[in-house]
């Protein structure tokens, strides 16, 4: 699976593009990060990839998963994993009800639903906190609840919104770690918006700076 952005730009309403218009081929198991400054469109980004623009905004270019296109299809038919900073866990469903949630439908029955909730949190190192109150988990165990709800609804693709900002720097490593292994381990290509320069040199893999400057200016 390999995700390719060619000449995607985004514009709000009648104002100039956010970025110049971006290029972009993420192999299978692969992490490009994005960087750049405040305000240039890193999340908008992000949003445009995975449809899920804000009203106001649109966006030229093409987006392609294994060559096929999706930039016209919605978000819920472009199978593109969304993490955002705040790891969000809905706080009136257990921990495994979480996880379930997240579940491809190609899986059915209540007792196999229930047996890849199960292995996945022994996965994420969580075993037996599937009646958990979320509320109750820390800051690490909640980012790898949420990780592993977004891998089970399984994603060709995967974008990274500042997803480790919220840890303190031992759980930031090893949420790092436990991420770009399972994106490794499941062949898919991932887009990673950060302002931490440790962040990107711990995918090992081609970082993209955003800029406002047009080509041939």
């Amino acid at each position: 699976m390999t995700l390719e952005i060619t000449g995607l730009s985004v514009r709000f309403r009648n104002e100039p593009p956010l970025f110049a218009p971006l290029d972009l081929h993420v192999a299978a198991g692969a992490v490009t990060t994005v960087m750049g400054p405040s305000g240039i469109g890193k999340s908008t980004l992000l949003d445009a990839i995975g449809g899920h623009l804000a009203a106001g905004f649109t966006m030229t270019g093409s987006v392609r998963l294994d060559g096929q296109e999706v930039t016209h299809l919605p978000p819920e038919a472009r199978r593109i994993g969304l993490m955002f900073q705040d790891a969000a866990l809905f706080p009136h469903l257990s921990v495994g009800d979480n996880l379930a949630f997240g579940l491809a439908r190609e899986i059915r029955g209540r007792v196999a639903r229930r047996a890849a909730v199960e292995a996945a949190l022994e996965q994420a190192g969580l075993t037996g906190l599937y009646e958990r109150d979320p509320a109750t988990l820390s800051g690490g165990q909640r980012a790898r609840a949420t990780l592993m709800r977004t891998l089970l609804a399984d994603p060709q693709a995967l974008l990274l919104d500042e997803p480790f900002s919220g840890l303190d720097a031992a759980r930031r490593a090893a949420m790092r770690d436990f991420t770009f292994a399972h994106i490794r381990d499941r062949a898919i290509p991932a887009l990673m918006v950060t302002h931490d320069p440790a962040d990107a040199e711990a995918t090992g893999g081609p970082v993209l700076s955003l800029t406002t400057e047009m080509p041939g200016g």
